[in-house]
């Protein structure tokens, strides 16, 4: 009876305990410190060993400016304690500081330091101790100094995060170029965290510094960690061509000499649109290569930058180029790729779908893997889409599907189905279709599956005929064909005899994309306004304004009115795909350090 009657006892003792601290630290986390302090006093009666209870309760009385008592339960603290206490000499210090008695805060601040002499593992605690107290200037000093004992200790990392709060920017750098010095595997840690103080304008005063700083390692230092950084550096700052002048450093003094960060690099380049700089690089890459994959891809490269400028003059030039690689490389098993690209450009520049499409069925004669066979069919069927053979074209995405199931190919295939429908007409098969993809795992097609389901829905009900329906997936097939100026014609004929329904702000937006193929700005500016204007809370209205926005910032060199639409994104259309990208083109506007 006694033992049950004990048992309940320590049971019931127990859950009050755990209620106590439960209460204590609810108070304690929503800043009502004179009801946590109730809890925390007893906490600490209770467990007056328990460091936790205590520096809870001490933060407490300071919080209410009861530094009295603070100091009389730390001090009681320090006398019981039998151990070296650098910690509680940290909090006695503070709590002298905030009497502002700043001496006697001083002598238990050097207390503290000094137990690193006797221990340098106090050094991480000592610091990060200062460190959350601000008391920046003795973080660094304990930081140091456990490294002065132990030189097996490296807190580099800690200080240059310091150094950064400190704003002492030079320091910072130095320190984080010392600690990949001493460990290269800190190079991805430290790159985010000197991300957050450079921007990409290059005469920014950070970056001129960290340049500055790099240059002087590359002459002093033979690592090529400091040419990788520079050429992190210079793609930050979008100075490719720079970017591109350290990669060829590191190829050449490399012992593997491998050519993949230049083709990183000549990538992120296309991407960012710096045609000129990108050609170098895969030029570069041909000429230093001996992989056919690696030298087929970078000439098509070249050749889909030199597409974006095209005349009749340069097609031709760009046929001999394809031919002349045919000649070279058609007989290899890497020449897949090249031939589908060939095939494109008869059919989409050249506008030779037959011969296009005989190339491909020849092709898929030959031994292929199972991913090769669905690329050439994909290419096939875009192109059958092309030349309007709508029923040959969905028989070979079909195939697709059963080839590669479930893999996002497949997914892609079963999304030209249901464009493919669209554009012959027959919605409700297309629609079908896109209720399977809602669910896909590529979040694009996702995304595309969802707009063109809603396209066709929202236009079927209101108008039973889908005559504006059927005229805008016209115009969409005229676009697909490369054939702009029919296309926009087309749409034009939804804005006027269409004008008020629900499909107007598609024709608009299709039409604006159109004009800006077109190099006509202005005239997709005025749509673009319009979709914004007249159909704020539709789906389009966020495609409007971001498009808008980049008009202003890369083409009408207005920064205020891009800024001022990067940020409607950010507060009114939180939920956006453009979401993140409008918000680190605001703050690049803006001028802050973008990570």
């Amino acid at each position: 009876m006694k033992r049950i009657l004990f048992i309940l006892l320590f049971i019931v003792y127990n859950i009050s305990f755990s209620q106590d601290a439960r209460l204590a630290k609810y108070y304690f986390d929503g800043g009502d410190y004179e009801k946590s302090l109730v809890y925390y006093e007893k906490l600490h009666n209770k467990y007056p060993l328990n460091t936790s209870h205590l520096f809870s309760l001490v933060f407490c009385y300071q919080q209410l400016e009861k530094y009295d008592e603070a100091e009389k339960i730390l001090l009681k603290a320090l006398a019981n304690s039998k151990v070296n206490t650098p910690l509680l000499h940290i909090e006695i210090g503070y709590n002298y500081s905030l009497k502002s008695n700043d001496r006697e805060a001083d002598r238990n601040y050097e207390i503290a330091l000094k137990s690193i002499n006797e221990n340098a593992s106090y050094a991480y605690t000592v610091g990060n101790a200062f460190r959350k107290k601000s008391l920046l200037e003795y973080a660094i000093k304990a930081f140091k100094l456990g490294m002065a004992v132990n030189p097996d200790l490296n807190f580099n990392y800690d200080l240059a995060y310091i150094y950064g709060e400190m704003g002492d920017i030079e320091g910072m750098y130095n320190t984080y170029l010392d600690l990949i010095a001493y460990q290269q595997s800190y190079l991805g840690n430290v790159q985010r965290n000197i991300g957050r103080f450079i921007s990409d304008e290059e005469t920014g005063g950070n970056n001129q510094l960290l340049k500055k700083l790099l240059l002087k390692r590359v002459q002093s230092d033979p690592n090529l960690v400091w040419n990788e950084l520079l050429s992190w550096l210079f793609i930050q700052q979008k100075h490719f061509s720079s970017a591109f002048a350290q990669e060829k450093a590191i190829y050449k003094r490399s012992d593997e000499a491998s050519l993949n960060r230049i083709i990183e690099l000549g990538l992120v380049t296309l991407d960012e649109k710096d045609n000129d700089t990108a050609r170098n690089i895969f030029q570069y890459v041909i000429e230093n290569s001996s992989e056919p994959d690696i030298i087929i891809q970078s000439h098509l490269n070249i050749i889909n930058i030199e597409l974006k400028n095209k005349s009749s003059k340069k097609i031709n030039e760009i046929e001999n180029k394809f031919n002349s690689l045919l000649e070279e490389y058609g007989k290899s098993n890497e020449a897949v790729n090249l031939k589908i690209a060939y095939a494109n450009f008869l059919a989409f520049e050249k506008e030779q779908p037959t011969n296009a499409s005989q190339l491909l069925k020849t092709l898929l004669k030959d031994p292929l893997n199972k991913y090769d066979e669905a690329y050439i069919k994909m290419a096939l069927g875009d192109i059958l889409v092309y030349d309007e053979k709508f029923n040959q074209a969905l028989i070979y995405y079909s195939q697709i599907q059963k080839l590669l199931k479930n893999d996002v190919l497949s997914q892609e295939a079963r999304f030209k189905v249901a464009q493919t429908s669209f554009y012959k007409g027959d919605f409700n098969w297309a629609e079908t279709q896109l209720k399977v993809l809602k669910s896909s795992t590529s979040q694009l097609i996702a995304n595309d599956a969802l707009q063109l389901k809603l396209l066709i829905s929202d236009n079927s009900l209101e108008d039973s005929t889908q005559t504006a329906l059927k005229i805008y997936a016209k115009a969409s097939l005229l676009a697909y064909q490369n054939k702009p100026h029919d296309a926009i014609k087309l749409l034009n004929e939804i804005l006027i005899n269409h004008k008020g329904e629900s499909i107007e702000d598609e024709a608009l937006f299709k039409q604006a994309q159109l004009f800006e193929e077109n190099k006509e700005y202005e005239k997709a500016k005025i749509n673009y306004l319009k979709i914004i204007e007249f159909y704020s809370n539709g789906i389009l209205a966020d495609d409007a304004i971001f498009n808008l926005a980049e008009l202003y910032h890369n083409y009408f060199n207005n920064n205020n009115e891009a800024m001022a639409l990067y940020e409607r994104i950010i507060f009114n259309h939180p939920d956006s795909i453009y979401y993140v990208e409008s918000r680190k083109k605001y703050r690049r506007l803006r001028g802050d350090a973008i990570n």
